[in-house]
């Protein structure tokens, strides 16, 4: 009878394993169409860079929505909550600064990116045991000191939202090597 409980935690473990593979690969596809959108759109606070700007925190929401449910079955979903209430908040306040100009936007985005990082680099702590997670610590840590760049950033003379462009790409290039590394760690295991 106890053999039965290991097993079972194993194959919830390996289940969280290969959702969290697959929901990093789709983040990682998401993160490099939306920094090319981003870019032929230009550094112009156009109507299809406002519809862009609120999409990716949006569809940040719908990662950790998707993200907490499988790993329900895995144990901590604390940190997921909170990055979904600080993406929505994020979204909500793109969609504001928008009417407001590009300085502002990157204000929002520099004060999402600090805390959704902080929250990303938590959550990759708690995770340590599913493998793969040091790419999501360090990229927590990255999108830290990127949203204090782009809040500095965003009192120069003319600022740009093309940084966006690269912060996502180094973001989803950190997805990429989490689902790498998850599937090394899944075929050990």
């Amino acid at each position: 009878m106890t053999s039965a409980a290991p097993a079972s935690a194993s194959a919830k473990h390996v289940g969280a394993t290969a959702a969290l593979r697959r929901l990093y690969v789709i983040r990682f596809v998401f993160a490099l169409a939306w920094a090319a959108l981003l870019l032929v759109s230009g550094s112009d606070l156009t109507t299809g860079a406002r519809v862009l700007l609120f999409l990716y925190p949006a569809f940040d929401v719908v990662a950790a929505v998707v993200d907490a449910r499988s790993a329900r079955a895995a144990g901590s979903v604390k940190g997921l909550y909170a990055n979904m209430a600080v993406s929505a908040l994020a979204a909500v306040g793109v969609a504001v600064a928008g009417a407001s100009g590009t300085a502002d936007v990157l204000r929002v985005w520099g004060a999402w990116a600090i805390v959704s990082g902080l929250v990303q680099l938590l959550v990759g702590v708690a995770r340590r045991s599913l493998g793969g997670q040091w790419a999501m610590i360090v990229s927590g840590g990255i999108s830290v000191l990127a949203g204090g760049s782009f809040i500095s950033g965003a009192s120069q003379d003319n600022p740009s939202l093309t940084t966006l462009a690269g912060y996502a790409t180094l973001g989803g290039i950190f997805f990429l090597v989490s689902a790498i590394r998850l599937s090394r760690s899944t075929a050990r295991g």
